[in-house]
C-alpha cells in the first residue's frame, strides 16, 4: 500500500497545498517522523541533507499554528543564514494562501527590520542562535507562547561553537514545548543535549548513504610524505578532469590558499566561505549551477549552501574528522540516478581515518598513486589528438593551408604539423608543469632514535646521547 501525505494525518488543507506544489508521495523521513510529531511526541531525526527533513518537521508545525494568535508559536534554529532562508522559503510554499507569518532572523541583516516584523506579529521564527539571543536580550523576542522548537543540523551548530547558545535559548522556552532535533551525526555533546532538553523522544533514523560502487566510484590518492599536497591535487585534476566539483577543506585559510593556487594555474575555481556577503554567495552559487565555474573550494559548514545537481566529483583535499561527514560529503555527487566520483587525498597521518571510513561505508576505497609526469603528458597528448581530429573535420582549417604550402618549400610537412602541435601544447600547459618535477616513490622513513625510546624495547629509557668523557 502506497503511503500518502493524507494517510500520515495531515490536514486536508495541507494535503491539497502539497499536491498543488507537486508533493505526492512522502519520503522515508517524512513518513516516519510526521505521524509522531502530530501525536505530540518529541523526535530525534538522524538523516542527511536532501532527505526531505524540512517538510518532515515543518508540516506538523503548520497544522498546529493558530493564525489568529499574533505571537511566536514555533522556533527553528539553524547553523547558517543560507539554511534559515532555505527553510523559510519552503515553509512559505507549504502555507499556500494561509496567512501564517514567517520571519528569518540572522546576522548580516537589519535587526531593526526584524524587530519591526516581530512587533507586527510573527507566527514562526527561523534563525541562527546568535541573532536569536541578540533579540532575546533586547526583549524584542518572546517565547512564552512557543509550542514547537526545532534544532536543524544540530551537529553543525556544535561544530560552529553554537551549542551553549542553543542551550541558553532552550532554557527560555516553555517546558511543555514539543522539541525536534535533526542531526546528520550524533557526537556525545548532541546526545547530552537530547537527554537534557527532549522529553522521551522517538528516534527516527534514515539509513545513511553507503555510496554504492555502481553510483559513486571512490578513490584514495596516497600523497607521499613531505610532498606538496596542492601540486598533488593539480596532477589528479589533470587525470580526472571533473566537469563540476566541490573540493572540501577544513579551514577558510586553506580554502583561500588552495583557490589562489588553482586560479594561478588557470583552473576555473572559486572559494565559498562564511566571509562572503550574502549577495556574493548567491552570485557564486548561481555561476556554479550555470557551469560558469567548474569547481568550488569550501569548508563543510559553508558547503551546506551549495546544493548543485549533476555534480561529477566530490574531492576531499582534507579528510574530515569523522566517517559520517565523509559519507555526507560524497553523497553530494551521484544523485538522482547519476554516477559520481569521490576522491580523497590521503597523507600518512590520515591512514587511520581512512580505515574508519572504509569500515563505516563497508567498502574498500581504490588506492591510487599520484599521477607521474609521463601519465599526465600522455593524458594531455590524447586530449590534443582528439582536438586535432575535431579540427580536421571542421571548415576553418582551409584558411591555414596556404601557410602550410609556403612552409613546405623549406620543411617537411610532418615537422610543420609537429611544430604547430608543440605551440598549442606549450601554450595550454600550465607553468607548474613546465618545471622539473617528479612524484617521489613511497618509502618508509627510517626511525629517528635520537631522544626517542628504543623501539626494540619499549620499557628501556631513552637512548643517551654519545658523550665523550
Amino acid at each position: 500500500m502506497t503511503t500518502t501525505f493524507q494517510s500520515l494525518g495531515l490536514s486536508q488543507e495541507r494535503v491539497e497545498q502539497l499536491e498543488q506544489i507537486g508533493f505526492v508521495e512522502p519520503t522515508n523521513i517524512q513518513a516516519r517522523a510526521i505521524p509522531k510529531l502530530l501525536e505530540g511526541r518529541d523526535v530525534v531525526g538522524q538523516s542527511q541533507t536532501g532527505t526531505g527533513k524540512t517538510a518532515a518537521f515543518s508540516l506538523p508545525i503548520l497544522d498546529r499554528i493558530d493564525p489568529q494568535e499574533k505571537s511566536v508559536q514555533a522556533l527553528i534554529l539553524t547553523p547558517t543564514r543560507e539554511l534559515a532562508q532555505q527553510i523559510a522559503r519552503a515553509i512559505k510554499e507549504f502555507c499556500g494562501g494561509q496567512r501564517i507569518f514567517i520571519l528569518t532572523v540572522c546576522g548580516g541583516q537589519s535587526i531593526e527590520r526584524q524587530i519591526r516584523s516581530l512587533q507586527r506579529g510573527v507566527h514562526i521564527v527561523v534563525g541562527t542562535p546568535g541573532r536569536v539571543i541578540d533579540l532575546l536580550e533586547r526583549r524584542e523576542l518572546y517565547f512564552d507562547r512557543v509550542k514547537s522548537v526545532v534544532l536543524d543540523e544540530a551537529d553543525e551548530m556544535l561544530s560552529m561553537g553554537f551549542i551553549d547558545d542553543v542551550k541558553k535559548i532552550l532554557r527560555q522556552t516553555p517546558k511543555e514545548r514539543q522539541t525536534t532535533c535533526f542531526s546528520a551525526t550524533m557526537p556525545r555533546e548532541i546526545r547530552d543535549l537530547i537527554e537534557q532538553f527532549l522529553n522521551d523522544p522517538v528516534t527516527v533514523t534514515v539509513e545513511q548513504p553507503k555510496a554504492a560502487p555502481t553510483r559513486i566510484e571512490q578513490r584514495a590518492y596516497n600523497v607521499p610524505r613531505g610532498w606538496n599536497k596542492i601540486k598533488a591535487l593539480q596532477l589528479i585534476l589533470e587525470i580526472e578532469e571533473p566537469s563540476s566539483a566541490i573540493i572540501f577543506v577544513r579551514t577558510k585559510r586553506t580554502a583561500s590558499t588552495l583557490t589562489n593556487k588553482l586560479q594561478e594555474a588557470g583552473e576555473s575555481v572559486d572559494e565559498y566561505h562564511g566571509n562572503l556577503s550574502q549577495s556574493q554567495r548567491e552570485r557564486l552559487v548561481q555561476r556554479f549551477r550555470e557551469g560558469k565555474i567548474r569547481m568550488v573550494v569550501a569548508t563543510d559548514i559553508a558547503a551546506r549552501g551549495l546544493d548543485v545537481e549533476n555534480l561529477s566529483h566530490a574531492i576531499n583535499f582534507d579528510l574530515p574528522d569523522n566517517p559520517e561527514t565523509y559519507i555526507h560529503r560524497i553523497g553530494r555527487t551521484g544523485r538522482a540516478g547519476n554516477t559520481g566520483v569521490a576522491i580523497s587525498l590521503v597523507e600518512p597521518m590520515d591512514r587511520r581515518m581512512l580505515r574508519q571510513i572504509e569500515r563505516r561505508s563497508r567498502q574498500n576505497l581504490k588506492v591510487c598513486k599520484i599521477p607521474n609526469r609521463a601519465e599526465v603528458e600522455a593524458k594531455r597528448f590524447a586530449k590534443l589528438q582528439s582536438q586535432v581530429k575535431e579540427t580536421l573535420a571542421g571548415e576553418r582549417m582551409a584558411s591555414f593551408l596556404p601557410i602550410v604550402r609556403e612552409l613546405s618549400a623549406d620543411y617537411d610537412p610532418q615537422a610543420i604539423a609537429a611544430a604547430a602541435l608543440q605551440m598549442v601544447y606549450d601554450r595550454n600547459c600550465p607553468n607548474w608543469m613546465k618545471t622539473d618535477w617528479e612524484v617521489p616513490e613511497h618509502t618508509t622513513p627510517k626511525p629517528n632514535l635520537k631522544g626517542k625510546y628504543n623501539r626494540n624495547n619499549k620499557h628501556k629509557k631513552p637512548l643517551a646521547p654519545n658523550r665523550s668523557r
